[in-house]
């Protein structure tokens, strides 16, 4: 025995004295021993002397000695200890060898559970590895000879003895064969016992059905013969072919009919390009004369500038299991950018989830298929990892399976990763890996049921590593053996999976060749069938949109859509108003979030106007109170990041969390506020996946400062801008960018307003600045009336969340809507405006320093306009706005931004050097490679110099 031992036999011990019946005959007689030589006595369990710790004592103080517990622990064989000739020995020496061995065993069993992975014959490519040394029995101290002795196999399933050798097969057999299984990372004794007697009572196997088995072959020749018929019939053409693990799609049959008997009706996919095109085919349902008709390119001017490639599209379907029921198939559009698919899949998910009320997050189900190279590379999969288990963003867990062709592109795994497998990253998760063979069907199969099994049971996700190949090159016009001769030497040499299959089932006799023939010979025929279909066809394809929870919404352009009326009754404000201040009974409030609610019931009685925090409240509250779900979440954005929401409110005393938003009608629909994980593309591309199938939501999301934004910049150029023109999809993401310039330095200042009027055209969102608490209000509150659905970007205050001079009336908030352009309140006679020799035009905070400055210096001729949205440029509100002044007054555009940022250049584009009939120029910040200075006097300095500069008699007219 050693020290790593003493855990486990002091256990023993607590069982013994317990009910010595209870232990394994073996040890049961090595207490005997004891007890009956008086050596066991009143031996205390556990360390007899107390630690020494910083707080004094030298650990010379007796420990009480600790009980039994009431019932025994379950216990896992401890580490392997080093080989060794003799161990200190108590009792008869028969005894103590046996129990020495059994050690040995615990241990053998132990490691094989921890590392059997390694030794497995999981990759079709390579020959079985070579036996570990934590595995070999002579450095486990087990002889030949102990191989037909027998032992206790406590903590194994089954019966309550076996031989060594027994338990060396069924160990090799359940972790070392065509599946291995990475699992003791898991935390969770009961989880990690689930998972060893799922696999090691069927030794990783299951018995199939003659029937499943014909399925299984059956699709496996579907597979196969749709890509070789796309490689006949389109020689050279991109298809991203399957070929090399054809497995997937015999995976995915199994995996839906799977999940339909444990009670989902919903299943939404996300996958690359590699295998796209089959299993749009052969599992999504999509007719594949459309697909066919995409490589005959046919409709070539329905998709001048717009469209995108096949093997991006998605398609939805309902499919009828063998059990009779039916489950509605959703793969999700996807561009090239492998992996951002996934936070996008899982926030559909969600949002399907929280439509019919699910909580238990069991009737939709997200399957999300990578790449190996991907799925070890891509920064994003940690992110939507990250995002599995925290309760905004659970779904029930994800089903996870990597298509392994062991190769990204043209790189190996020695290069493309630093550890042993690509799903490594994924031990950040407590959920088991498996890894498979993928030229063993039958294996996949076990596979698949332990794997939704756990995740039915633990609602966590769950990854299957599928081992596998890829026949050809990247693309069908690249060649593999430019770069992996002998690799690809092995592969053209080897026979696709259905190949070996069909023999198997041949040799136990569960089918005829001619079965396999006939079946081959109808998936041609009708495979020939839909491609002359394709060719004669009249009507034009074109994605699905608009249907099911989307028959009410449009996209196009936003003048065919009118403007709704966004005011709502003032009476029911206030009362909205006075339900926020309401605080449970014996809440133990923050002294200075008292003065907050104080200052939102003030607003309630007319003492004092609205501010920015107050108004968004009351947005989201009318929104609730119309039967609209509210959304939002971000970084820190439960109380904000300068603490003007506080949306949750904190008992000082219990911990206690009161959302007042969740109290303020009876019967409102939830007002859901989230603090967010540190990740912008993670939560971004989660979000916009919730507004896809949430479109009568108002669904956002808050950057912690508008500059953190460009960490999700393949979500934003990816779906959120050009998803319309793709792939005819919509989406009313609501996206809240701090910005302004205030002295915090070129990471706290700009949202990068020129970034998203660059992303702007053909009506794909709506880019605003809004000004007052009345106009965000609005704002929000059309987002959601109008049946319109397209993006929205928000560029908000910073410092003007507390300004008195910023607050809006809630008469304001009652009446009226979203301005696009807004009047200055300081010219408002027509004797004023005849006066106005220039037309200052700004967005946003720097209206307040402009105006600031025009009352200092006691300018009387200088009008200034607040153009509140950029995109769709308001071109008609604008003249209108304009001819209210003498024709000869100039517009000079005020910007805090650098010249090459902000909105300058997008104006000149669109309006050239007039606007409204009269010169336009513009005053700005110098050029700059970053934003803004990092000194807080300097930033002082540029601002006196842009509102000198606004109000002098030139400008740059360039």
């Amino acid at each position: 025995m050693h020290s790593l031992s003493l855990d486990y036999v002091e256990a023993l011990l607590a069982d013994y004295r317990r009910d010595p019946a209870s232990l394994d005959p073996a040890w049961r007689r090595y207490f005997d021993a004891l007890a009956a030589s008086g050596e066991l006595g009143n031996a205390a369990i556990g360390p007899e002397l107390q630690p020494s710790t910083l707080f004094g004592g030298n650990g010379g103080a007796a420990r009480p000695v600790i009980a039994a517990p009431a019932t025994a622990p379950t216990r896992e064989p401890g580490p392997a200890p080093p080989p060794a000739e003799t161990a200190p020995a108590s009792g008869p020496p028969a005894l103590t060898a046996d129990i020495e061995l059994q050690r040995r065993v615990d241990d053998m069993i132990r490691n094989y559970r921890i590392r059997g992975h390694l030794y497995a014959d999981i990759n079709p490519l390579r020959n079985p590895p070579v036996l570990p040394e934590e595995l070999e029995l002579e450095g486990l101290g087990i002889r030949q000879s102990d191989l037909d002795r027998t032992v206790s196999t406590a903590g194994i399933p089954g019966a309550d003895t076996a031989t060594v050798r027994e338990l060396l097969d069924r160990m090799r057999e359940t972790y070392c064969k065509y599946i291995s299984a990475e699992f003791m990372h898991i935390d969770d004794l009961e989880v990690r016992s689930w998972l060893q007697e799922r696999m090691e009572v069927s030794r990783n196997r299951v018995q199939l059905t003659r029937r499943e088995q014909v399925r299984i072959l059956k699709k496996l020749i579907d597979a196969a013969v749709f890509e070789e018929f796309i490689q006949k019939k389109y020689l050279g053409a991109k298809s991203f072919s399957l070929e090399g693990a054809e497995s997937l799609i015999p995976l995915l049959d199994l995996a839906i009919e799977k999940v339909a008997a444990q009670g989902a009706i919903e299943i939404v996919f996300g996958m690359s390009h590699r295998g796209r095109l089959n299993v749009l085919a052969n599992i999504i349902g999509k007719p594949t004369r459309d697909i066919f008709r995409e490589f005959e390119d046919l409709d070539a001017e329905q998709y001048t500038g717009g469209g995108d490639v096949k093997y991006h599209m998605g398609h939805s379907s309902d499919w009828t299991t063998d059990q009779g029921r039916r489950i509605h198939l959703s793969l999700s559009f996807n561009p090239s950018h492998l992996e951002f698919i996934n936070p996008v899949a899982m926030g559909r998910v969600r949002a399907k989830q929280d439509r019919i009320g699910n909580e238990l997050r069991d009737r939709a189900v997200l399957f999300l298929i990578h790449g190996d190279a991907a799925f070890a590379g891509e920064g994003i999969v940690q992110e939507s990892l990250n995002l599995s288990q925290l309760p905004p963003y659970h779904i029930g867990g994800a089903f996870h399976v990597v298509v392994n062709n062991q190769i990204g592109f043209t790189t190996p795994p020695e290069s493309s990763r630093s550890n042993t497998y690509c799903t490594d990253v994924a031990k950040m998760l407590q959920a088991p890996i498996f890894h498979v063979n993928g030229e063993q069907p039958e294996a996949v199969a076990q596979v698949v049921n332990v794997a939704l099994d756990f995740r039915e049971r633990y609602r966590r996700d769950v990854i299957i590593d599928l081992y596998c190949y890829r026949r050809r090159g990247h693309n069908e016009g690249d060649e593999p053996a430019f770069t992996q001769p002998i690799l690809y030497d092995g592969i053209r040499a080897r026979d696709p999976v259905r190949v070996h299959y069909l023999e198997h089932l041949l040799e136990l006799g569960e089918i005829k060749p001619e079965e396999a023939e006939v079946h081959i010979q109808r998936e041609e025929k009708r495979l020939e069938g839909a491609l002359a279909t394709a060719r004669r066809m009249n009507e034009k394809t074109s994605p699905q949109a608009y249907d099911g929870v989307w028959n009410a919404f449009v996209g196009g352009r936003m003048e065919d859509t009118p403007e709704p009326d966004t005011g709502v009754d003032q009476g029911k404000l206030i009362e909205y108003l006075r339900r926020m201040v309401v605080l449970p009974e014996g809440f133990n409030l923050h002294r200075n979030l008292r003065r907050f609610l104080a200052a939102r019931a003030d607003m309630a009685e007319g003492k004092r106007p609205v501010d920015w925090a107050a108004a968004e409240a009351l947005a989201f509250a009318a929104t609730a109170d119309s039967g609209n779900r509210v959304r939002l979440s971000g970084q820190d954005c439960e109380r904000g990041t300068f603490s003007q929401r506080p949306a949750v409110l904190h008992d000082r005393v219990t911990d206690y969390n009161h959302r007042p938003l969740m109290n303020i009608a009876e019967n409102q629909e939830p007002i859901e506020i989230f603090n967010s994980p540190l990740s912008e593309a993670g939560v971004l591309g989660f979000e916009y996946g919730f507004s896809l199938d949430y479109p009568d939501g108002l669904v956002l999301w808050e950057a912690q400062f508008g500059d953190f934004v460009n960490a999700a910049q393949v979500i934003i150029d990816q779906f959120i801008t050009s998803a319309e023109d793709k792939w005819n999809r919509l989406s009313g993401l609501v996206i809240l960018l701090p910005h302004g310039f205030e002295g915090q330095g070129p990471e706290h200042s700009s949202a990068r307003v020129e970034r998203w009027l660059l992303l702007a055209a053909e009506e794909n969102m709506q880019i605003v600045y809004p000004s007052t608490p009345a106009q965000y209000f609005h704002l929000l509150r059309r987002q959601v009336e109008r049946a319109q659905r397209k993006p929205l970007v928000v560029f908000t205050p910073k410092s003007l969340l507390r300004r008195r001079e910023v607050g809006s009336s809630l008469a304001e908030l009652a009446g009226g809507r979203y301005q696009q352009v807004l009047p200055d309140p300081s010219v408002a006679s027509d004797a004023d405006r005849a006066k106005v020799r220039r037309v200052l035009l700004c967005a946003g905070k720097v209206f307040y320093d402009l105006d600031a400055h025009r009352q200092e210096t006691g300018v009387h001729d200088h009008a200034i306009l607040r153009m509140e949205q950029f995109y769709p440029a308001p071109k008609q509100e604008l003249d209108a706005a304009l001819a209210a002044f003498p024709v000869d007054a100039e517009v000079r555009w005020v910007q805090e931004e650098p010249r090459n940022m902000g909105a300058w250049s997008y104006l000149r584009l669109n309006f050239g050097f007039l606007m409204g009939g009269r010169p336009l120029s513009g005053v700005y910040r110098p050029q700059s490679a970053s934003p803004a200075t990092g000194s807080p006097t300097s930033h002082k300095l540029e601002q006196q110099q842009l509102m000198e500069a606004a109000f002098a008699d030139s400008a740059d007219p360039a």
